[in-house]
């Protein structure tokens, strides 16, 4: 697939809500099985339309909350949900490189062992920082017991939220995105939101967005990859499409992924998303290319073009508040 948004949200039961996203249309998206990564990884036929509620990958369907009578709660926003839990054994990590270990327990506080593969794992796992500036998807490995263990690169102290996205190996059970907090000790200084910018550079490569995130209004979300001023048209799978889009509400870090539409191997990716509500939101794309992972991040707030303000220069995702993709950030364990 092309593109794709996610977005993530805190533990904290919050009366915000997410509108249903999907991808539909003829845009950019899952791969046929000819192109079909190893190691479980797969694609649909046809453009994935996201579940209600948190999890891109299977969604959960939760009560009415404020505004919108039929809209799903926003995902992320509980460390338990539908008798599961998150229960994080490394709370408090050290800044930098650490070891991050955590588990699923069920109603009974066992650990839950089987899980269904959503594309290509069986648990997806997302850490995201308080201020947006630092995030990392991440591939744990989950051990006979139950417990998953990954290695994360943290870089500054401070609050971080942890997502895990998965669906139990029970039958009618639908995806869970649950989420809880992390605290890395040490002097914490909050940086502030990067601007709205039309683009994003990292390492070498130029994303440029274009389209708006609507509240309560499903609209396309089109990012374009180059290199060298030249379009990417040879993306690379990965986790089953050309692209996987992560949205993070600023303020509670609500959770939405985006599946993306359908087309590719670029260089437009397009996702079709719906914001939960008016505000400012922060975009992860993951592409790959010439075997590597790469993110680019976008500030942009509901019902305004992707453009940066008239006195405020871009910033790009290479630079120090940018959030990227290195060897920490897709770790495998």
């Amino acid at each position: 697939m092309n593109t794709g948004v996610k977005i993530t949200a805190f533990a904290a039961a919050l009366a915000a809500t997410f509108g249903t996203a999907y991808g539909v249309g003829k845009g950019v998206g899952p791969i046929g099985d000819a192109a079909r990564p190893s190691h479980g990884e797969h694609a649909a036929a046809e453009p994935e339309k996201q579940e209600p509620g948190g999890g891109g990958h299977a969604g959960h369907e939760e009560g009415a909350a404020a505004g919108t009578a039929s809209a799903p709660a926003a995902g992320g926003l509980q460390v338990s949900e539908g008798g599961y839990t998150l229960a994080l054994d490394t709370p408090a990590p050290a800044v930098g490189t650490s070891t991050l270990k955590f588990s699923i327990k069920d109603a009974n506080g066992r650990k839950v062992t089987a899980f269904t593969t959503e594309h290509g794992k069986e648990l997806h796992f997302i850490v995201a920082s308080r201020d947006l500036n630092v995030f990392r998807h991440l591939h744990p490995v989950k051990g006979a017991d139950g417990t998953w263990t990954v290695r994360a690169d943290l870089p500054a102290a401070g609050g971080y939220k942890a997502f895990a996205d998965f669906k139990p190996a029970v039958k009618g059970a639908k995806g869970v995105t649950l989420g809880a907090d992390l605290s890395v000790p040490g002097a914490y200084a909050p940086r502030p939101m990067p601007p709205v910018a039309p683009t994003a550079d990292v390492d070498g490569y130029q994303v440029r967005l274009a389209g708006t995130l609507d509240p309560g209004k499903a609209g396309e979300l089109r990012l374009t990859v180059t290199k060298a001023g030249k379009p990417v048209t040879n993306l690379q799978p990965y986790l089953g499409a050309y692209g996987h889009l992560v949205a993070l509400r600023d303020g509670d870090l609500a959770y939405l992924h985006v599946h993306p539409n359908e087309g590719g191997p670029g260089p437009d990716v397009s996702f079709t998303a719906t914001a939960p509500s008016s505000g400012t939101y922060r975009l992860f794309l993951d592409f790959q290319h010439e075997g590597k992972v790469r993110t680019a991040a976008f500030t942009v707030r509901t019902g305004t073009a992707a453009q940066p303000p008239a006195s405020t220069p871009a910033t790009t995702a290479s630079s120090p508040s940018s959030a990227t993709h290195d060897a920490g950030g897709h770790s495998h364990g």
